[in-house]
């Protein structure tokens, strides 16, 4: 006898959309957002027809956008809820130099954190790391790896020479 669901598949596969929470903010922040990524556009705006939470009728929303060609939604559902940084995105850079770009980008009207977090001007978290740091935390050397740990835990900005010295070190 099978095990195997008796659901059926659907025709379309299903998508995963992060949404975020907005109090009136959210077509302004992910226009921002999509100013910051390659790969990025706004993909549509809802305006509502009736009153919301988040606003009366004419007011943005909804936005859905693609961020560095993932989709997110951007909700103005009103003062109910704020972010935390218990929910970020994380951006992983080629380089030093978008590191430093989106970093300055991001803490403008924000605020700085450790271990390269920071809280933009909307109050969401991101984490902005480069690329290479998953290398050298997986790097099977625990020698390595706790110079590379030690290093980052006395950083704000991650400082993708001063990681790469640590970990050649």
């Amino acid at each position: 006898m099978s095990t195997a669901s008796t659901i059926p598949t659907a025709t379309m596969p299903s998508t995963i959309s992060t949404c975020l929470w907005f109090d009136g903010e959210a077509e302004e922040a992910a226009r921002f957002y999509v100013s910051l990524l390659p790969d990025s556009a706004i993909e549509s705006v809802v305006r509502a027809s009736v009153e919301t939470p988040g606003g009366g009728p004419g007011s943005v929303m909804v936005v859905a956008f693609r961020l560095a060609g993932r989709r997110h939604i951007a909700l103005n559902g009103g003062p109910a809820f704020s972010f935390t940084p218990a929910i970020s995105l994380s951006v992983e850079c080629a380089d030093q130099t978008e590191i430093d770009r989106l970093w300055e980008a991001l803490c403008a009207e924000g605020a700085p954190s450790r271990c390269g977090w920071l809280t933009d001007r909307y109050g969401l978290s991101w984490q902005i790391v480069p690329r290479r740091l998953g290398e050298m935390m997986q790097d099977p050397d625990a020698a390595r790896t706790r110079r590379v740990t030690e290093a980052l835990l006395g950083m704000t900005k991650l400082d993708l020479p001063a990681l790469e010295q640590a970990y050649a070190d």
